[in-house]
């Protein structure tokens, strides 16, 4: 299962935070949560592998601060929360619509031109990332590859988890 998937089932709000906009403020509550310095994605991911109840208590405590804060801040319910994110994409995909998507699309075919050349180089051409950042960069390149083919073919929100196992 997925982090974020769990903790969207501990912390409803935080999960559905995650997903949006908020996401950076999510995952530092998260963090502060758990008690990490590090307030990375990947830092979150290790700590909930290993988490013990307490910690997820904290993460439910913490969840129901941040759902306060947000209520305050006028997002009546989760779905308000998870509206924004919906919005983001439908103005950005009228955005493509009113321009006739000349930018979006330029980019996504840089982007997805570099990822596909970079795997090539890797795997045909014995070109060697031995860097670390190197691998950063050629990480950054596929997770932005696949946010231009799901801004263009809508994203897929793990559907093949959620069916049972036969």
């Amino acid at each position: 299962m997925d982090w974020k998937q769990i903790v969207g089932t501990v912390a409803p709000w935080l999960g559905t935070a995650l997903g949006g906009p908020l996401g950076g403020l999510a995952v530092s509550v998260v963090a502060d949560a758990l008690g990490l310095s590090d307030k990375t994605e990947d830092a979150i991911k290790q700590a909930i592998s290993g988490a013990t109840p307490e910690q997820m208590l904290a993460i439910k405590a913490a969840d129901q601060q941040f759902a306060a804060r947000m209520q305050e801040l006028g997002f009546s319910n989760q779905q308000a929360l998870a509206k924004i994110a919906a919005d983001d994409r439908d103005s950005a995909r009228r955005m493509a619509i009113a321009d006739g998507g000349r930018t979006q699309r330029n980019l996504a075919y840089v982007i997805v031109g570099a990822a596909l050349a970079c795997g090539a180089g890797i795997l045909f051409a014995k070109v060697q990332a031995d860097s670390t950042l190197a691998g950063v960069v050629i990480g950054y390149l596929f997770n932005e590859a696949g946010a231009a083919s799901a801004f263009f073919f809508g994203e897929a929100k793990d559907k093949f988890s959620e069916r049972p196992v036969e």
